[in-house]
């Protein structure tokens, strides 16, 4: 997450859409007295900044809205250009897939992940769940139960999507690949049908919104 009042931003970074790129590029430009959220080189140097600060929730690079209540006042976030990135369901979900696969930390998903065929870390309970409770509108919204958000970013649309940041920054930014996952080039492989029907009925809401299609 950044917040950069001097900019009158707030990113949102919603796991395993892109973000990790766009953050990147953004703290390349960061102004002085940019909060920078995460665990990126920068962020990580900045931390002193927020580390005694008091908010609703937990403060970290996939804080959502109404996590940063306290942090920064309603009023703000009200008055902010507040963005972030989406991606198609059906691909998030093998990249996140492969991305815990990957980890070592101590974490359920990651526990599950080494555990399981794609399929089965789909279909299980625990999963689905955390699907359900983190749709994209849920991390534009704050504290107030309003939704604040001026522009969703699908990644397969960037250029095109983009144009409305860089009007508001004045600039435009060259984004790096970063935090790869290692998987196939596609993501349809992964899926039976009941798989992909399943993404659909767990999803529904993001890919009407957003015009997604297996």
């Amino acid at each position: 997450m950044i917040i950069s009042p001097g900019r009158r931003y707030i990113f949102v970074h919603i796991p395993k859409t892109g973000g990790t790129s766009l953050a990147l590029a953004l703290e390349a430009r960061a102004m002085k007295d940019d909060v920078l959220i995460g665990d990126t080189p920068k962020a990580r140097r900045r931390r002193k900044r927020h580390k005694e600060s008091t908010s609703a929730g937990r403060l970290w690079k996939h804080s959502t809205l109404a996590d940063i209540d306290g942090l920064v006042d309603a009023g703000t976030i009200a008055e902010s250009f507040c963005f972030t990135m989406v991606r198609n369901p059906w691909d998030r979900l093998v990249s996140y897939y492969t991305w815990a696969r990957a980890q070592s930390f101590d974490h359920p998903a990651v526990a599950l992940s080494k555990q399981t065929t794609f399929s089965e870390f789909l279909n299980a309970p625990e999963t689905q769940s955390t699907i359900r409770a983190n749709r994209y509108a849920q991390y534009m919204t704050a504290a107030d139960g309003a939704e604040y958000c001026s522009l969703y970013i699908r990644l397969e649309h960037f250029k095109q999507d983009a144009s409305l940041l860089w009007e508001h920054l004045g600039f435009e930014l060259a984004l790096p690949h970063e935090n790869r996952s290692a998987r196939e080039r596609g993501y349809r492989q992964y899926f039976s049908d009941s798989d992909k029907n399943l993404v659909k009925s767990l999803c529904h809401e993001d890919i009407v919104r957003f015009c997604y299609t297996f």
